[in-house]
């Protein structure tokens, strides 16, 4: 914590704070944005410091988004609610395995199922045009607690494209359209954050001075991109999400293969 203060030089991190929380609360993969710029300005600092100081910088912009979307979009609680707090308990196992088994088989896989989901997307123009779920209650809850578990464990593990994987499995599982998707994937990926964030805070793995400043600029970009998506719709936030799912395969494949 001691070497890492909060200057004027820093103002770049916050414009990153809330491009992040702006991307992030349309359609996820704000981590995609905040994490590098987080890693390039603390060259020095312990990698698990700077994940625990992303997530405490960027659960509050989630929250924010989430509230927000709530207020305006009718949540099918009975599905995400289950699905959220499967999320919270395999974000908890996650978090607790990365420490002891090696994820190069996660981060080699991450890239290519990425591409699967950018070329599903791509070739089928229709997906997430429509709100039309398709699965009686327990059958809904049941799909939830699974997929909830899946990529709440994926998001304590490794993270990157937690909230773009929450929106496809909403779209595709359960035939959510794009907006009301990215509103049911704030909350589950605001569970699995919180969980997360829980275990690096009791580690002493937060910088929390500087996770306060990132708060408020991510929760800004928040309030923007949510008020963008629901003016805008859902043919927007398909496009964003295209862009997004491609950024985030040239990431992770820089990640596992070349960096």
């Amino acid at each position: 914590m001691s070497g890492i203060g909060l200057h004027l030089s820093d103002v770049w991190l916050g414009l990153a704070a809330g491009l992040a929380g702006f991307v992030d609360a349309i359609v996820g993969g704000g981590g995609l944005i905040l994490l590098p710029a987080l890693f390039a300005a603390f060259p020095q600092a312990v990698p698990a410091s700077l994940l625990g100081t992303n997530k405490a910088g960027a659960i509050w912009g989630t929250g924010a988004a989430f509230l927000s979307y709530a207020r305006r979009v009718h949540i099918p609680w009975k599905t995400v609610l289950p699905t959220a707090l499967a999320s919270l308990t395999g974000a908890v196992l996650g978090a607790d395995l990365v420490s002891s088994i090696n994820d190069d088989a996660f981060r080699k896989a991450l890239p290519l199922v990425l591409t699967v989901v950018f070329l599903y997307t791509l070739l089928h123009r229709q997906m997430g045009q429509l709100h039309r779920p398709r699965f009686s209650q327990r059958t809904a809850i049941i799909l939830g607690t699974v997929s909830g578990l899946s990529i709440g464990f994926y998001d304590g593990f490794l993270g990157p494209g937690t909230g773009s994987f929450l929106v496809f499995v909403f779209i595709l599982v359960f035939g959510f359209d794009f907006l009301h998707a990215g509103a049911s994937a704030k909350i589950v990926n605001f569970s699995s954050n919180l969980a997360a964030l829980t275990l690096f805070a009791s580690k002493s793995l937060v910088f929390w001075h500087l996770a306060l400043f990132l708060a408020i600029c991510n929760m800004l970009g928040s309030l923007m991109g949510t008020r963008m998506a629901m003016t805008h719709g859902t043919v927007f936030v398909r496009r964003l999400f295209i862009v997004v799912v491609l950024l985030l395969i040239g990431k992770t494949a820089w990640d596992a293969f070349g960096g």
